[in-house]
């Protein structure tokens, strides 16, 4: 009897704890909903009230269009159109150097917001000329962009000709340099410290200086985006992300009992990759000026890049200068830090898009920033305290970026 009661007393009890955890749950659930309902009808306030009873019209529309790929073929030019601004846009006329000439527009001339068209001109352009091509609104506003070089833009129509060329080109731009600059780690093996430090120290400088050169094309870049694509904040979230995701990796390698040696290889891998997602961004901007028909601002960058890449590969084997790692371990090493050219030069190449190459040029800007912190925490700032030669790691920062600076001028 007494434990029949006992065991309706505990029913009970439970029943009640049920009942009082599913009116805390709704609670909750009131006080997360609550604000949000009380928001949303706010803003259809403030749409019937038709802004707050002001009503304000522009003086003039506000209208703005991206272009994105440029694609030339023998008597035809096709433009790629996305309206960025707050309302439909409809094309009204086209000038090509001046003149107005006639088009075909694809679904239609109507743009919705944020909707696209491909815009195709029968004209006969001529290998290598120029060209400044403008489009006009019913509104009369202009939308311009320009060919700087004309010449056909590849295609993967037909085979694979085109997939072999740009991965030639990234081997060029990307793979070979590296490596080459690799082979001057036996030459490290005889140095001292002061110059090893010196190294190290120019290899921060010149990580710096390919991020502030990533940041700037991505900022340029993002402002052609338009507003409704926030290109500033793409290349806000690419550099926080990617400087958190490997800051992240790197403390868990840490945290994995190593040796010294491998240690030292870990962070030869760590500055491997933020290179490799540089050169990503490199090979975009090689691989988009052969799809827009500048194929001389093309080559003139491959130069420009297998120049400053050479000395990006002395720089992932400077913390190997006192070991012996194996060549498939080197190899592999070179891969990571020149491949992702390939990948760059494909998307760039084949399936160009201007908010793809922001987030990639800000993904490979947050990579060298958070390599640059890391040898600099790792192997200089904090040796160089106990050491009375302050001015080495200043003279090899600056090295560093001054060698790159040089190049600069030669690639721009």
């Amino acid at each position: 009897m007494d434990r029949g009661l006992r065991g309706q007393r505990l029913t009970a009890a439970n029943g009640e704890i049920s009942s009082s955890s599913g009116r805390m749950r709704i609670g909750r659930l009131i006080l997360l909903l609550a604000p949000l309902a009380i928001l949303a009808g706010v803003i259809v306030l403030f749409v019937y009230s038709k802004g707050a009873g002001l009503n304000v019209t522009p003086a003039a529309p506000i209208e703005t269009v991206q272009f994105g790929r440029t694609v030339l073929s023998p008597g035809k030019i096709q433009l790629h159109l996305r309206n960025t601004s707050p309302q439909p846009i409809t094309v009204a006329q086209v000038n090509v150097s001046d003149a107005i000439w006639p088009y075909t527009i694809s679904p239609g001339p109507d743009i919705p917001r944020l909707g696209s068209a491909t815009l195709t001109l029968d004209y006969p352009w001529v290998q290598a000329e120029a060209y400044e091509i403008s489009v006009l609104s019913s509104n009369s506003i202009s939308f311009a962009t320009s060919i700087e070089v004309a010449t056909a833009t590849a295609s993967t129509a037909g085979g694979a000709g085109a997939l072999w060329s740009f991965t030639l080109i990234g081997l060029y731009v990307g793979v070979i340099p590296i490596v080459l600059g690799m082979f001057w780690l036996p030459l490290l093996r005889q140095l001292g410290p002061r110059t090893m430090t010196f190294l190290m120290a120019a290899t921060v400088g010149l990580l710096v200086y390919l991020g502030l050169d990533a940041v700037t094309e991505a900022l340029e870049l993002g402002a052609l985006l338009g507003g409704a694509f926030q290109g500033t904040g793409i290349v806000g979230i690419g550099i926080v992300g990617t400087w958190l995701l490997l800051d992240a990796i790197s403390r868990r390698q840490k945290s994995i009992e190593r040796s010294e040696a491998g240690r030292r290889m870990a962070l030869a891998m760590v500055i491997a990759v933020g290179i490799g997602l540089h050169n990503l961004g490199e090979g975009l901007a090689i691989g988009a000026a052969y799809s827009v028909g500048a194929a001389a601002l093309g080559t003139f960058l491959v130069i420009g890049f297998i120049i400053q890449n050479i000395t990006e590969g002395l720089g992932i084997v400077v913390p190997l200068a006192k070991d012996r790692p194996a060549l498939r371990s080197l190899a592999l090493l070179g891969l990571i830090g020149g491949a992702p050219a390939i990948a760059g030069t494909w998307i760039g190449g084949l399936v160009y898009s201007q908010g793809l190459s922001v987030l990639f040029l800000s993904i490979g800007a947050g990579a060298v920033f958070q390599v640059a912190y890391e040898i600099g925490r790792s192997m200089l700032w904090n040796d160089a305290a106990k050491r009375p030669a302050p001015f080495i790691t200043f003279g090899g920062v600056l090295a560093g970026m001054l060698v790159l600076y040089a190049t600069g001028v030669v690639i721009k």
